[in-house]
């Protein structure tokens, strides 16, 4: 992944205020794997000193050999199962209320009943809000 770390924030509305809306459209134009930027929350393991645990970022092939750009890290991380959450389709000025319902179904969500159990040492994930698809975040798991 290449990131751009922050300082303090913990959402994107904190990370925004100190980094930039405007790094979107600059992760927006490199050629990722995922085919667009995606916002994570690190584990302490991947965070720097004086670093946030928010960041965002866009996934890299392995053989990434190009330079790194300036402000920006380079880290890899493992293979990882990931549950999938999206939420309905939204009204765009209704984003945050669509982000809200998600994260609360996350909370409640038991992945016990399936064999796993959260998996504390790989980021969680944020994708765009975009209202035609949802909300989507991932979250890692691991087998129990």
């Amino acid at each position: 992944m290449l990131i751009k770390r922050d300082i303090n924030a913990t959402e994107y509305f904190g990370y925004c205020e100190e980094v930039g809306c405007d790094i979107w459209g600059y992760l927006s134009s490199i050629s990722s794997i995922s085919g667009e930027p995606i916002c994570l929350w690190l584990p302490l393991k991947y965070q720097k000193p004086n670093t946030s645990e928010y960041v965002q970022g866009v996934e890299l092939p392995i053989d990434f050999d190009d330079e790194v750009p300036k402000g920006f890290d380079l880290i890899l991380l493992p293979e990882a199962d990931y549950l999938v959450f999206q939420g309905e389709p939204f009204d765009e000025k209704d984003y945050c209320q669509a982000i809200e319902e998600v994260q609360e179904s996350i909370k409640k969500y038991d992945p016990t009943i399936w064999g796993y159990k959260w998996d504390k040492n790989n980021p969680r994930i944020q994708l765009e809000p975009i209202g035609t698809r949802g909300y989507i975040e991932m979250v890692a798991v691991k087998k129990s």
